[in-house]
């Protein structure tokens, strides 16, 4: 989480900085309409930087994911741009818009216009420019309108994931318009400088990002064919387990990575935890899925034997390497999964690792716990089985008494985040080392 604070921190601190060498927020006069020409200038720069990275990391950029250690914390650290590029949107358009509209209201009074005295010569490109401000104010406060809504509906959990998948793409589109916005009203004076080098350079970077994204090319150099070789039904559980074999071109995964499957092009590609270790010979994949939302609750309907899907990736760092002698893992519910590919690959290949287990869930039935018991038992693994229907019952407190030297351990916990944030705090604030703590994210928006 650290790193995901130190990229969003470097990304708004160093166009501010290199902002401030081209212009100032305490223009001389200081007047409020003096302090709005810069002040919008200022916030369109900002909206259009994290709105570019942002497009960028859409991307899934492999080459990223050691640094925000996975994928799931670059699609945390996309939604705190989203979040970024609409409070700086929002202030720009405010500035720029509202101020027009308390003029006419009669709240603040028009300066006066200085007499035009002749209009110099510019140099084509900074007349070219100015010539199409009229038409880029217009084209910048639409596209506003439809990225404010595009935003809030990304960032609304009961919108149905299949039409979050859609209208997020047209995201890729609004930014082709900023971006004709941005370079004809960025002052022109910018472009000649640090701040106008980095713009030009994320503006690039950006339109190629959102045209690479309407042609749905994101991950096609990551994606293999697979066919459905079993299903197994456990509706008591709302758990259904899917089984794949994989094309010869799938590279093979790591315990505890995930792989976007879709089935269905009209609902889109799902990110889903591998719940199993790779064998090459067989190249059968396993995924365990819960009904969760409207697409998971559909999912054991719709599928089938045979079923020809498209799998990309594998994304992930929750590996479980570390230097730790002592481990402690921390699957709830679902997110035992990470876990169960884990114990597999255990099977095979000790590390010699001690290991407690805590897995917590409201239900269980024999054939879910047998299997359980079976990878615990071949994995030399120590579990901790807690089923109850009161989600949270385990603590802080009990994982500190059950392992007497849980200081010097690392800690892997994939489950609902708040449960992870609540026992991630608790217990750096008893003695873990914070880099000890591994979390995942598992979770696009």
């Amino acid at each position: 989480m650290k790193n995901i604070k130190y990229v969003l921190l470097l990304v708004l601190l160093l166009p501010t900085v290199l902002w401030l060498f081209a212009d100032s927020l305490l223009p001389n006069p200081f007047t409020y309409f003096s302090f709005r020409a810069v002040f919008v200038q200022y916030t369109g720069v900002m909206a259009m930087t994290v709105m570019s990275i942002a497009m960028l990391l859409a991307l899934r950029p492999k080459f990223i994911e050691p640094y925000l250690k996975g994928l799931d914390k670059m699609y945390r650290l996309h939604k705190w741009l989203g979040i970024s590029a609409l409070v700086f949107a929002t202030s720009h358009w405010w500035f720029a818009k509202g101020t027009k509209w308390m003029v006419g209201w009669g709240w603040l009074a028009r300066p006066e216009r200085r007499p035009r005295t002749g209009q110099p010569d510019l140099p084509f490109f900074e007349g070219l420019f100015r010539s199409q401000r009229g038409l880029a104010e217009t084209i910048g406060e639409w596209a506003f309108y439809a990225v404010a809504l595009l935003i809030v509906l990304a960032l609304v959990k009961r919108f149905p994931y299949r039409w979050f998948a859609k209208t997020h793409n047209l995201l890729a589109v609004t930014y082709l318009l900023f971006v004709y916005h941005a370079v004809i009203l960025i002052k022109f004076g910018y472009w000649s400088q640090p701040i106008g080098w980095l713009m030009a350079t994320l503006l690039a970077g950006g339109f190629y990002a959102a045209i690479w994204i309407l042609l749905g090319k994101v991950g096609a150099k990551r994606k293999v064919k697979a066919e459905i070789t079993a299903l197994e039904h456990h509706h008591d559980m709302g758990i259904m387990g899917v089984t794949v074999k994989m094309a010869a071109d799938w590279p093979g995964h790591q315990a505890g990575q995930f792989a976007f499957a879709m089935s269905d092009k009209k609902e889109g590609a799902h990110p889903y935890t591998i719940a199993s270790t790779w064998d090459p010979a067989t190249r059968l994949v396993h995924f365990m899925i819960k009904a969760l939302g409207d697409h998971t609750g559909r999912l054991s309907d719709k599928l089938s034997i045979g079923m020809p899907i498209t799998m990309e990736g594998p994304y992930g760092t929750f590996n479980f390497n570390d230097d730790q002698p002592h481990q402690i893992w921390i699957g709830a519910g679902i997110g035992i999964t990470p876990f169960m590919a884990r114990m597999k690959e255990l099977e095979v290949a000790p590390d010699g690792k001690d290991i407690d287990f805590f897995h917590l869930t409201r239900q269980i039935n024999h054939v879910v716990r047998a299997n359980l018991l079976a990878d615990v038992e071949a994995s030399k693994v120590k579990l901790h089985l807690t089923v109850d229907n009161q989600p949270g019952r385990l603590d802080a407190d009990q994982i500190r008494a059950r392992v007497p030297n849980w200081q010097n351990t690392s800690v892997w916990f994939c489950g609902p985040a708040e449960f992870g944030e609540t026992l991630r705090k608790e217990l750096i604030k008893h003695g873990l080392d914070p880099k000890q703590f591994h979390q995942e994210l598992f979770t696009l928006r």
